[in-house]
């Protein structure tokens, strides 16, 4: 492939066309790169518990060259003009891949809708139970309706937090009751029940409002059933998963403790086969990484008492390497699909193809080398989150992200990230296609 101005030139045959500067790709696979649909950087405001600099390092050593970052857990959340420009500042000064936002659905009333829309957010995304920080606020059954209606009308996608309040609400009392703190307790506090229930109100009111609605981090066979069964019901809806619910298991969670604690939980080991296969039949949109740290406090206080930890997995980096070797090492996932589940769809979703998530003439010229038969292990030193606690240290994984390019520049070249990718080369915004 040809690269001339950051930009896909042409795709030719091996000896063909002519280039200032030739990377040696010999024996690795060529990816488009990742477009990570779902991701928390957490800064403004709480850049403690990540912020741009780490999630884009870890983000480019998994062969992430796109991001597209969560409204809450900064702070101010961006729910507004004023809020987005403040979160723009912030990841120009920092990030080494490209990123784009989402904004905030928070209540049937918000002002600030058209001009996000404007302004090139790629959603909103919103919450049928308590987010976790008090300054982002839920939809209720009052408010989802109007709320998904003003959303429409102003053009967004909205993405959903999909678990049912009331049965969150009543499990975790019940638990809590009984003087319940094992790890297993948060398990059982948030079922698949919960994901389903909260999916059929929410595509009921889909199809009401016309509101197209995507479902995030679906850690069922239940929530994806729903989705199916809403979609021909004539709801307008698609479906993520995460890498941590195809990789771990009940068991693990005991184990590793709450490095693993996360919402909706990880299902035990018979759930995460039924998710796999309908990631195998295609009846999974995309895969995300939902990266959500936070500070080691946050985590290491839930050790003896879950309720006390911060829910959330560290997992950017891990992304692509978890897909490789379990699903298309382990469980024959062909590359296409792969493409699709990782760099295509998502792209699509975002309303960033065809900039984004494929090679193909005109497009950014973001790539993956990829080692595709190399074992490793992600090792404590190699993990850039800054907290340092992610549930994948110690994993061992089969093929290796070698090279990322973004817009054809190097940014992580073999375990290092090149010091010339500095200012003049730092990550850019990316906006829906059309703003």
């Amino acid at each position: 492939m040809l690269i001339a101005g950051g930009l896909f030139d042409a795709v030719v045959d091996p000896g063909h066309g002519k280039a200032f500067d030739e990377i040696e790709a010999r024996g690795l696979h060529v990816f488009p790169g990742v477009v990570d649909a779902h991701v928390h950087v957490n800064e403004p405001g709480r850049e403690e518990w990540e912020g741009w600099r780490a999630a884009t390092r870890g983000a480019a050593a998994g062969g992430v060259t796109t991001l597209a970052d969560m409204p809450l857990n900064s702070l101010p959340p961006t729910v507004d003009e004023d809020a987005l420009r403040a979160k723009e500042s912030s990841a120009a000064r920092s990030a080494i891949i490209d990123y784009a936002l989402w904004g905030g659905l928070t209540g049937p009333d918000q002002m600030s809708l058209p001009s996000l829309m404007v302004h090139g957010v790629v959603g909103l995304k919103a919450f049928l139970c308590p987010s976790g920080v008090p300054e982002f606020p839920h939809l209720d059954a009052s408010t989802l309706g109007p709320a998904l209606a003003a959303a429409a009308a102003a053009g967004h996608l909205v993405a959903v937090h999909a678990e049912d309040e009331a049965l969150v609400l009543k499990g975790t009392e019940q638990l809590q009751a009984m003087n319940r703190r094992d790890r297993a307790a948060w398990l059982e506090s948030r079922p698949p029940a919960a994901e389903r229930r909260a999916i059929e109100r929410l595509s009921d009111a889909a199809r009401e409002t016309r509101a197209r609605v995507h479902v995030v981090h679906a850690s069922s066979s239940a929530a994806v059933t729903a989705v199916h069964r809403a979609r021909e019901r004539g709801a307008d809806i698609t479906v993520e998963t995460c890498p941590h619910y195809l990789l771990f298991s009940a068991e693990d969670v005991d184990r590793i403790g709450p490095a693993l604690k996360c919402a909706p939980p990880i299902r035990d080991a018979t759930s995460r086969e039924r998710l796999w296969q309908h990631v195998l039949s295609g009846e999974i949109d995309l895969v995300a990484s939902d990266h959500s740290p936070c500070t080691a406090d946050l985590k290491t206080r839930g050790d003896d008492d879950i309720w006390e930890a911060w829910g959330g997995v560290t997992g950017i980096q891990s992304l692509l390497p978890v897909m490789l070797s379990d699903g298309v090492h382990r469980r024959g996932l062909r590359l296409a699909a792969l493409v699709r589940l990782v760099s295509g769809a998502p792209a699509r979703l975002l309303g960033l193809w065809p900039k984004k998530g494929a090679i193909r003439a005109g497009a950014d010229a973001d790539v993956a080398l990829v080692a595709l038969e190399r074992e490793w292990t992600l090792e404590a030193e190699q993990l850039q989150a800054r907290s340092g606690v992610s549930p994948y240290v110690g994993r061992s994984f089969r093929g290796a992200v070698v090279r990322t390019l973004v817009r054809g520049i190097t940014v992580f070249d073999d375990g290092e990230f090149p010091e010339d990718a500095g200012r003049s080369r730092v990550g850019r915004l990316v906006t829906r296609m059309g703003t």
